[in-house]
């Protein structure tokens, strides 16, 4: 028997200049999080990535960069999971609105962030650094 990572999406809905959605996680672990989630069997994590986003915050998103794959074993308590890390822009006309696995859901600036679950502040910095070297 194989065990490996369980693959998982997170996207980064960025309102430029900087700030960023995030979503109350109703499940354990707690904290605030970037919206994302596992990937369906027989999904692309472009298609996961977008639905997760719609689910937990009822934005229609576009995805325009790939961040990065976050893998480290003790990413996320529960057990290994990869993420594969999307940045995002909504598409106009919509309201935030948090729902399935969000208890709220608000946008952030990127100098005040609430306390984060799993890695994300981690992925939250690289995505920083990122914006600082792209001026």
């Amino acid at each position: 028997m194989y065990r490996n990572p369980f693959p998982t999406v997170d996207t980064i809905i960025h309102f430029p200049p900087g700030r960023i959605v995030l979503v109350e996680r109703k499940n354990p672990p707690p904290g605030w999080a970037l919206p994302g989630g596992f990937v369906d069997y027989g999904e692309t994590v472009e298609a996961a990535a977008v639905r997760e986003v719609l689910e937990e915050t009822g934005l229609k998103v576009t995805l325009t960069d790939l961040l990065g794959v976050y893998s480290h074993p003790d990413r996320d308590p529960r057990q290994h999971n990869m993420s594969v890390v999307f940045v995002a822009h909504v598409e106009a006309g919509q309201e935030l609105s948090p729902g399935d696995d969000a208890d709220s859901a608000g946008i952030f600036d990127l100098q005040d962030l609430p306390e984060l679950a799993f890695d994300h502040r981690k992925i939250i910095n690289d995505f920083v650094y990122r914006l600082k070297r792209l001026k």
